[in-house]
């Protein structure tokens, strides 16, 4: 679970430098005994904004790099988004699909509102970091964002800056 602040890969401040025996969640229930190559070489290949926090992955097993690299358009991301302001007409249908970024229609996403000041965003092919713009053009400012979900792999209550093992029977 990456806290805001923390850079995903690379940078000033990696969220790899978070992932030490010390913050390994106490309950933990993968049954895989932590050695230290297993905190070696991390790579992280979903990136968060640094503005962002919740579920970062991080491997060394080539099995999962191919599945969040070939395989992302079928890997779907889920988001829930802390807003302000006043949505324009028939902003949500287009948050769901309508909107161009960069010049490129968007593709189908899932966006739906949790309470008056929170959205939930799952989808497959978009970048985390095309949320703020696509907020920002049906009147909406980004406050907070949260990953939840990978794949099948959920946060949980993870608390922020703890990690944990995948289980056996997970997978992405």
């Amino acid at each position: 679970h990456r806290p805001i602040g923390y850079d995903s890969d690379t940078g000033l401040n990696p969220a790899s430098s978070l992932v030490t025996a010390q913050t390994r969640a106490p309950d933990d229930g993968s049954g895989v005994r932590p050695l230290r190559r297993h905190l070696q070489r991390l790579t992280s290949l979903l990136p968060l904004p640094t503005s962002a926090s919740g579920l970062l992955i991080f491997t060394q097993d080539w099995r999962v790099t191919r599945k969040l690299t070939e395989d992302i358009e079928r890997v779907e991301q889920e988001f829930v988004v802390d807003v302000e302001g006043t949505l324009i007409p028939n902003g949500l249908a287009l948050l769901n699909h309508g909107l161009r970024f960069n010049n490129y229609a968007m593709p189908p996403i899932k966006v739906s509102w949790q309470s008056e000041q929170r959205l939930r965003f799952a989808f497959k092919v978009l970048q985390p970091a095309q949320i703020r713009p696509m907020c920002e053009a049906v009147g909406l400012t980004v406050l907070a964002m949260k990953c939840l979900r990978v794949g099948r792999i959920p946060l949980a209550k993870l608390p922020p800056g703890e990690w944990r093992y995948l289980a056996p029977d997970e997978r992405i």
